[in-house]
C-alpha cells in the first residue's frame, strides 16, 4: 500500500454514531485531524441531531436521515469557508451528535427537609424525592452551554445542577400552594405537573433542555411526626378507651390463668389486674344512675270524737275500734275527720259503719 493510499484511507468516508448507551447526550465523532472528503456520507439516526462546528462556530445542523456531504447541505459552512463552486477535499469539521430521545429513570430528591407552616400540626420539615425524564430539545444551546469541547457528555454531569433546579422549583411550589401535610398525597400528580412546568422554564431556553416527565414519589414527614400521628390514628380506631382496657385485662387475666408455672409473679399480676377489675366496677357503678327513692307510704286517716260535749283525738281507726268494743263510743257518738263538712254520728261515717255491726234479731222462743 503506497503512502496516497494510507492518506486516502485516513479521510473519513462516513459518519454516524451508533449510540448503544442510555444516558449519553453528547458524542463527538473521532476524526483524523478534523478531515472530512468530499461526498462523504453522514448517517444521522431517528432520536438524534448532527452538528457541524468549524473552529469554534456552530455551522449546520443535520436532522435524521441519510445525506452526501456537498455544498449543498453544507449553506452555512460553504459561506463561512468561502466555497463558492464547491470545496477542496477534504475539508475540516468538528462533528458532534446530540441525542434527542428521553433519558429516563433519573432521579430528583431534597437533600435537606424544607421547612413548610401547616395549618394543622404547625412548622414541619418535609422530605421529598421522585423520578424524571430529560430530552435535549436545542442541541445548539446544549453545545455552547454545556458541553463545550467534550468529547462525551452524560447524563450523570447534569445531575447535581438538575438535582438542585428541581429542588428549588419545589420548595417555590408548596410555600406557594400552601397545601396542608394530609392532602399532600392527593395532590401529587397535580404537583408534580406544576413541578415540572417549573422546571422547563427555567432549563429550556438556558440549556436547551426540557424536563417532559416528572413524578413525584414521596413526600415525607419527620419519623417523630409521623409516629405521632400513629398513635393518634391508633386511638381513633379503639374508640372507648375504657372499654378497650377492660377487654385486655380480661385477656390478661385468661391468659394468667391458662400459664399455672407463672407462680408468684403471676399470682401478683393476678392480683393486680384484680384490682383494677374491682376499681373499673366500682367507677362503673358510681357512673351509673341511681335507682329512684320508693314514695312515701299514705298517711292515716285519724278521727275526733266528741262525747258530752268534749273531743278528744286524733284518734287511729284501730283506737276508735277499740272505744267502740269497750262501749266508750256508741253508734250515736260524733266524729269528724280531714274532708268531712261536719260532725257525723259514727253509724252514719261509712268508714266506721262496719264499727257497728247489725243488731240480731231477738232469739225464737222456748
Amino acid at each position: 500500500m503506497g503512502l496516497l493510499d494510507k492518506l486516502r484511507g485516513e479521510l473519513i468516508d462516513i459518519i454516524e454514531w451508533i449510540d448503544d448507551t442510555r444516558h449519553t447526550l453528547v458524542w463527538r465523532f473521532p476524526r483524523y485531524h478534523n478531515q472530512i472528503k468530499n461526498g462523504a456520507q453522514l448517517i444521522v439516526r431517528p432520536g438524534q441531531q448532527a452538528i457541524f462546528v468549524h473552529r469554534g462556530e456552530v455551522a449546520d445542523i443535520f436532522e435524521p436521515g441519510h445525506y452526501t456531504l456537498t455544498t449543498d447541505n453544507l449553506p452555512i459552512l460553504s459561506t463561512i469557508m468561502g466555497w463558492k463552486h464547491g470545496f477542496d477535499s477534504p475539508f475540516k469539521a468538528e462533528v458532534y451528535f446530540v441525542s434527542t430521545r428521553q433519558v429516563t429513570d433519573l432521579k430528583w430528591g431534597t437533600p435537606n427537609p424544607i421547612m413548610l407552616r401547616d395549618p394543622d400540626f404547625g412548622p414541619l420539615r418535609l422530605r421529598a424525592f421522585g423520578t424524571y425524564a430529560l430530552k435535549a430539545i436545542d442541541p445548539k444551546a446544549l453545545l455552547e452551554e454545556l458541553v463545550g469541547t467534550d468529547g462525551t457528555f452524560e447524563t450523570d454531569e447534569l445531575t447535581e445542577l438538575m438535582r438542585s433546579i428541581i429542588v428549588e422549583a419545589f420548595a417555590d411550589l408548596i410555600g406557594t400552594q400552601q397545601v396542608a401535610a394530609l392532602d399532600l398525597a392527593a395532590r401529587y400528580r397535580e404537583m408534580a405537573e406544576d413541578l415540572r412546568k417549573s422546571v422547563c422554564e427555567r432549563i429550556d431556553d438556558e440549556y436547551g433542555l426540557e424536563v417532559p416527565q416528572l413524578f413525584i414519589v414521596n413526600i415525607s414527614l419527620p419519623e417523630e411526626v409521623e409516629k405521632a400521628l400513629d398513635t393518634r390514628s391508633s386511638m381513633g380506631v379503639i374508640g372507648d378507651m375504657n372499654r378497650f382496657q377492660q377487654y385486655q385485662m380480661g385477656q390478661a387475666m385468661m391468659a394468667a390463668a391458662e400459664n399455672p408455672s407463672g407462680g408468684g409473679a403471676a399470682e401478683g399480676m393476678g392480683l393486680g389486674m384484680g384490682f383494677a377489675m374491682a376499681n373499673r366496677m366500682v367507677q362503673g357503678t358510681a357512673a351509673m344512675p341511681q335507682a329512684a327513692a320508693p314514695p312515701p307510704p299514705p298517711s292515716v286517716a285519724t278521727w275526733h270524737v266528741s262525747v258530752n260535749g268534749q273531743t278528744s283525738g286524733p284518734l287511729t281507726a284501730q283506737q276508735l275500734a277499740q272505744g267502740v268494743a269497750s262501749g266508750q263510743y256508741g253508734p250515736q257518738t260524733y266524729v269528724w275527720t280531714a274532708g268531712m263538712p261536719n260532725w257525723l254520728p259514727a253509724a252514719q261515717v261509712p268508714q266506721l259503719a262496719a264499727l257497728f255491726g247489725a243488731t240480731p234479731p231477738p232469739p225464737p222462743p222456748a
